[in-house]
């Protein structure tokens, strides 16, 4: 074969091939297989997109995927699906199966968290990393499922993911178990974000907006701000020990009673429950308004909110708020705190009946009440003179028209029934 007939036949190899290529270029399910058939020998995953597509190969690479299933190979439940997925990745990443990509969206992504959590598990710690975004990641109405609860309603804007960075993001979302409704609106901030999945520790702060809503029986929208090292593990969260400061409103039917909150200790999220113990608590009414029915109190024990709301509290009142109705002489003179023991157990609500120990000096009481019953009380002083809770108040003297009595023991009946424990 002559050098000529070489040469026109190495040409005619590589026009076919070019033709061949372009040909495959032309079709954009080949682009996306190729690519999702990388990223999930990358992930240990596999990846199908049944959509149009769409895609560029000048610069950096760029891929639309449409209706994208994700699923641990041999896995019965899918791990991810979205409508939509954007990606932006360099041509380092298709090579070398790297996870740095510029940008990421997902339009309508919904993750099975349980199926994420054995995914996780079945990779070698060296595997378990983050991926780097340089341009960031966006979602749009995500949602998390686990087997008891849910977040809907995601919105996610995150200008840049870097594992060893610091990540600030704008968080949106709905926490959902069902009467429970946490809609929230926050600013977060991760110092270590590859802690997250290595089960180690980072700082974390978020300050924004939640309401905490029960049904239609109450709400209690409150500006937050919260922080603390933050670990996950498995489907528990920790925060230890947790710093929040919150204003909030209880709204209840017509009733509006503003307080602002603190608390301290160890916080953590499991079972579909948010647990605070040991805690240190701070209630504070807010304003200087004197018909403010918040007091002043300083208190330590448990709180847990979940289905049931859980309190176990022993601290102080610094003094007896001038909204609730004035106590007899000389117990009412008296400028001494109260110490108390609030306890309850029932709707997260607080509308069942809670058990509270009360005592200034040589007085004491002990009894329950429903909480919905007092501040419709306070909140009504040409009612009944009697408060609606049923209880003992032991006191050495009272003036009462006048008259001084000694060693006096008043029994309160409201015809409530005792709370759950109670002794009779």
């Amino acid at each position: 074969m002559t050098r000529r007939r070489r040469t026109l036949l190495v040409l005619a190899l590589v026009a076919v091939a070019l033709l061949v290529a372009l040909y495959w270029l032309s079709r954009p399910r080949s682009v996306a297989a190729l690519v999702t058939r990388q990223l999930g020998a990358a992930l240990g995953l596999e990846i199908h997109a049944d959509g149009i597509t769409e895609y560029r190969l000048r610069g950096t690479p760029l891929l639309v995927l449409r209706n994208v299933r994700v699923r641990e190979p041999g896995a019965p439940n899918l791990l991810l699906t979205a409508r939509r997925i954007h990606v932006a990745l360099p041509w380092s990443t298709l090579r070398t199966r790297e996870l740095v990509a510029r940008r990421i969206e997902l339009d309508a992504p919904h993750l099975d968290l349980p199926a994420l959590q054995h995914w996780l598990a079945t990779r070698p710690p060296s595997e378990k990393r983050l991926p780097r975004l340089t341009d960031g990641l966006r979602i749009r109405d995500g949602e998390i499922a686990n087997d008891d609860w849910r977040i809907d309603r995601i919105d996610v804007d995150l200008p840049l993911l870097d594992p060893a960075q610091p990540l600030r993001a704008r968080l949106r979302g709905r926490y959902l178990d069902a009467p429970l409704a946490i809609p929230v609106d926050l600013a977060v901030a991760i110092v270590r974000p590859d802690a997250l999945i290595r089960n180690g520790s980072t700082g974390f702060a978020t300050h924004g907006a939640v309401t905490i809503g029960h049904g239609t029986d109450w709400r209690l929208p409150a500006t937050v701000a919260l922080s603390g090292p933050l670990q996950l593990g498995g489907d528990e969260l920790r925060i230890a020990p947790a710093r929040l400061g919150t204003a909030a409103t209880y709204e209840s039917g017509t009733t509006r009673v503003p307080f602002a909150l603190g608390l301290y200790g160890p916080l953590r999220f499991d079972e579909a429950t948010w647990t605070w113990a040991p805690a240190g608590v701070a209630l504070r009414p807010r304003g200087t308004d004197a018909g403010d029915p918040i007091p002043k109190a300083d208190a330590h024990g448990t709180l847990a909110l979940g289905r049931r709301l859980t309190l176990q509290l022993d601290g102080v009142l610094a003094q007896w708020p001038q909204a609730w109705p004035a106590l007899p002489p000389p117990l009412g003179q008296s400028t001494s705190p109260l110490p108390f023991a609030l306890r309850y157990d029932g709707a997260a609500g607080f509308t069942d009946t809670a058990t509270l120990r009360l005592a200034r000096d040589a007085y004491r009481f002990e009894g329950h009440f429903r909480l919905p019953d007092m501040l419709a009380w306070i909140e009504q002083p040409a009612g009944s003179p009697l408060p609606p809770l049923t209880g003992s108040l032991l006191a050495p003297k009272i003036e009462v028209s006048g008259a001084t009595l000694e060693g006096v023991e008043v029994e309160f009946d409201d015809g409530a029934p005792p709370a759950p424990g109670t002794p009779p």
